[in-house]
């Protein structure tokens, strides 16, 4: 899991990723396009400091590459929207994109882009790239595993998964810190079609 401070300096880590921007000499890595209906963005919040509480985004998309053997040729660029949020009660859904929260009018869209990645161990790597949420971007160091990829009944498929932990104040998000936890943990798993 991901963690890092109000300066935004990394504290820890754990899992996120990958759009095209292989450098020119590199041969070129496949690229995905994100099937939605196979992935999901899932958050998790405390309330009340008692128990979690769980949601979701409905609409992602965005395309990512992978090269195994040269990683620094993989690249990422996913987009949220922030308007598909899923609480399970539409009263809560109307108040959390309001301007208490998500403020989607002013924000539409949650993005990651990447700027680079390396291996760590196998089947798992190290991607920085910059999270933009709430209107406020921040750098960000996150491992990303790689769960599989091959050829399917819907076509030659790949996917990634990833769990992060950020500061929703950070992000100028800081409404109801007294029932609702700073903490925001973020789990990402993305499936992808190969173009």
């Amino acid at each position: 899991m991901l963690r890092y401070g109000r300066s935004g300096k990394l504290q820890w880590m754990s899992v996120f990723a990958l759009w095209l921007t292989a450098a020119p000499a590199a041969v070129a890595a496949d690229i995905y396009k994100v099937d939605a209906t196979h992935s999901a963005v899932l958050f998790r919040v405390k309330h009340l400091n008692v128990s979690y509480f769980y949601g979701r985004f409905n609409d992602v998309s965005g395309s990512f590459s992978f090269d195994k053997e040269s990683p620094e040729n993989s690249a990422l660029d996913i987009t949220v929207k922030a308007d598909s949020l899923d609480t399970n009660s539409k009263d809560r859904d109307k108040h959390m994109k309001g301007a208490e929260f998500f403020d989607v009018e002013q924000h539409p869209r949650m993005t990651f882009k990447s700027r680079g990645a390396k291996k760590t161990v196998e089947n798992t790597f190290e991607v920085e790239g910059d999270l933009t949420f709430h209107g406020t971007t921040r750098p960000v160091t996150v491992n990303v595993e790689f769960v599989g990829e091959g050829d399917t009944f819907l076509g030659h498929r790949a996917g990634f998964h990833t769990t992060l932990t950020i500061l929703r104040a950070d992000y100028g998000m800081d409404a109801m810190l007294a029932g609702l936890s700073d903490e925001v943990q973020l789990t990402i798993s993305i499936e992808g079609v190969k173009k």
